[in-house]
């Protein structure tokens, strides 16, 4: 009896004991299996962080290599051919003549007089004189009335340069800036020369004015040989 007893309470306990163990083993592996869900899901979100990344490098590889869908240029040879043929008018001595010094020479011919002409050449020095320094005014007003045009032009610059814009846009903006730059220079080259011109023409007619006044003095102070009819003077003769 007491046998019996015994075993029935062995076989109890190994029965209650079975299927804890089963239990115990579908927790292990249900856990395993969202162990490695979770290592799956963490794989693919690797891979879609690592996607977009390369999405957004090819993203900005591509704006950084579009180009500008047009350049801002100036009006540079229009301007510049308009400044060279303005200064050009009446006996100007202008840069932009192809005969300059030959039409210098021309007109300020240096020390010397001629008989009879002093009053005539004069008029010919000043009118020189006075032309000139008129086209430098014409060229002055010129260029100033471009300035509403290059302003234009560079507030269409100021736009492309403050807009989201790769690296190659940026690029061919600052190209674009740095051509504006260069085109002022030649401007202003230009206005220099004019300029210079006209103060050479002005100083040009001084110096041939006091040339040809002191050569005309020079030559009436210059003793010359003279020829009598040897004719006496005196009272009663004829």
């Amino acid at each position: 009896m007491r046998k019996r007893i015994v075993t029935t309470v062995i076989v109890g306990a190994l029965l209650v004991q079975h299927p804890e163990k089963s239990q115990a083993g579908v927790f292990a592996t249900e856990f395993t299996q969202l162990l490695n869900q979770g290592q799956l899901i963490m794989s693919y979100i690797r891979q879609g962080t690592q996607l977009s990344n390369e999405l957004s490098m090819y993203s900005e590889q591509i704006r950084n290599g579009l180009t500008l869908p047009s350049h801002i240029y100036g009006t540079i040879n229009t301007d510049l051919s308009a400044l060279s043929s303005i200064v050009q008018g009446g006996q100007a001595l202008a840069y932009s003549l192809s005969n300059l010094d030959s039409q210098f020479r021309n007109t300020f011919t240096g020390y010397g007089t001629t008989p009879n002409r002093y009053f005539a050449n004069y008029k010919g020095w000043a009118t020189t004189a006075l032309d000139t320094l008129q086209g430098t005014l014409r060229a002055a007003g010129l260029q100033g009335s471009q300035l509403n045009s290059e302003q234009a032009v560079l507030n269409a610059l100021r736009t492309q340069a403050q807009s989201p814009n790769g690296t190659v846009r940026a690029i061919q903006v600052m190209s674009d800036i740095a051509e504006q730059q260069t085109q002022q220079m030649m401007k202003l080259r230009q206005i220099m020369l004019s300029d210079l011109s006209s103060k050479q023409a002005y100083q040009a007619a001084q110096i041939q004015k006091e040339a040809a006044s002191t050569a005309a003095t020079e030559q009436f102070f210059t003793p010359s040989t003279t020829t009598g009819d040897n004719r006496a003077f005196g009272v009663g003769s004829h």
